[in-house]
């Protein structure tokens, strides 16, 4: 998206340091640790100077020679990053309009430069109309207005209302935008980059915000709180959405979490995050098998869903049974000795030697030398299941 060449311009003798924006969520700490190394990158103030910068949006070249703050300059990536190529001929025509050139205004501008209209090419002037139409509609209309709509008869009528101005990234129609301060140089508005398992938010009657797209790097999320002004305080938080397994879902108390849960269950969502849809389901299978008691019991089923065995759509064990000796791929099956096997008995047995469980998911086999009892306990009381005596098989 973009590259910056960092400095500190107190200490030249630092040297400057290259950080590729937005910043990748497995290079996060390395970053941070990277511009501490020079001594920037605080968590609010904007201590880092821009030296070069480099992107695709030419007019960030505004920021070379001021300082920004690391997390402003992700968070405006990160913002750009999704954009098409329309919104980007709009981000850059009212940033050269309204002449902006500071980090705050340019992350508030892309929360509303949608509202306006580009023209770069003149020569398809239904097109224009129509895009223009749709601008200054929220960008979404009935589908007979649209149908209905002369594009040419519009582009014309806006062309000759003579309030574009003319930039280097196209003749610029501001519809009656605002820049609204959604950000204010702290809290930054709610966001989701990407698709997160679950994406949550303080509630907080000092009026302090968080917003937390989970999983994400520990170390980004003790800055944000920081940046909150949450630290040392046991904040609620808000479930916003969430892709959980259904039944680890139910397992956890999500009207209940606070900050303090925060580490644990951003842990869950890496472990799940992962996941294929057997995955999940056999994920589910095992809560309902398990039935651990808290946040750090699921994640540590997530972590090792190798030490169970799960078959779906098996509730007896003469569905197991046929299940095994047809399907497994253990036994040579002679579909004409079916009427000899005796499914039920050879599942009964199997059920007693694995120690099974059946639930509505499917069968579930665990294979450690603990009981699943014993194995939540640890798992919940965050003793660690791999000292002596406690390995699982």
């Amino acid at each position: 998206m973009l590259k910056a060449v960092l400095s500190y311009p107190m200490h030249p003798e630092h040297g400057v340091v290259t950080i590729p924006f937005p910043i990748p969520e497995e290079d996060y700490d390395h970053t941070v640790e990277l511009l501490e190394g020079i001594d920037i990158g605080d968590v609010l103030r904007q201590d880092c100077y821009v030296v070069e910068l480099d992107s695709r949006y030419t007019i960030l070249k505004r920021l070379e020679g001021s300082a920004v703050n690391v997390d402003e300059l992700d968070y405006l990536a990160k913002r750009l990053d999704s954009f098409n190529e329309s919104e980007k001929s709009q981000f850059q025509a009212m940033a050269h309009k309204l002449e902006l050139a500071d980090i705050k205004d340019f992350i508030n501008l892309t929360f509303c430069c949608q509202q306006t209209t580009v023209i770069t090419n003149f020569s398809d002037l239904e097109a224009i109309g129509r895009a223009h139409y749709m601008n200054i509609h929220g960008g979404c209309t009935v589908g007979e207005e649209l149908a209905n709509l002369d594009g040419c008869e519009t582009a014309l009528l806006l062309i000759d209302s003579g309030e574009g101005g003319v930039t280097p990234y196209g003749v610029v129609y501001d519809n009656g935008m605002k820049l609204e301060t959604l950000y204010d140089g702290r809290h930054f508005p709610p966001y989701l980059y990407k698709s997160p398992v679950v994406a949550l938010e303080t509630v907080s009657g000092s009026g302090a915000e968080g917003y937390f797209c989970l999983p994400m790097p520990d170390r980004q999320i003790r800055r944000m709180i920081e940046r909150a002004g949450l630290e040392n305080q046991s904040v609620p938080l808000r479930i916003e959405m969430d892709e959980l397994p259904e039944r680890a879902a139910d397992a956890l108390d999500l009207e209940g979490l606070t900050l303090d849960d925060l580490p644990a269950l951003n842990r869950l969502c890496r472990a799940i995050e992962p996941l294929k849809d057997a995955d999940r389901e056999k994920l589910n299978a095992i809560v309902l098998t398990a039935e651990p008691g808290d946040i750090t019991a699921v994640c540590y089923l997530a972590e090792n869903l190798d030490q169970f065995d799960f078959v779906p759509d098996i509730h007896t064990p003469e569905e197991y049974g046929r299940y095994m000796i047809q399907r497994s791929g253990k036994f040579a099956y002679d579909e004409d000795l079916d009427g000899f096997y005796e499914y039920r008995l050879y599942g009964e047995r199997c059920v007693r030697k694995e120690d099974g469980h059946f639930n509505e998911c499917g069968y579930v086999a665990y294979h450690g030398i603990l009981t699943i009892k014993q194995l939540m306990q640890i798992a919940s009381a965050e003793q660690c299941p791999q000292e002596p005596g406690m390995q699982m098989m």
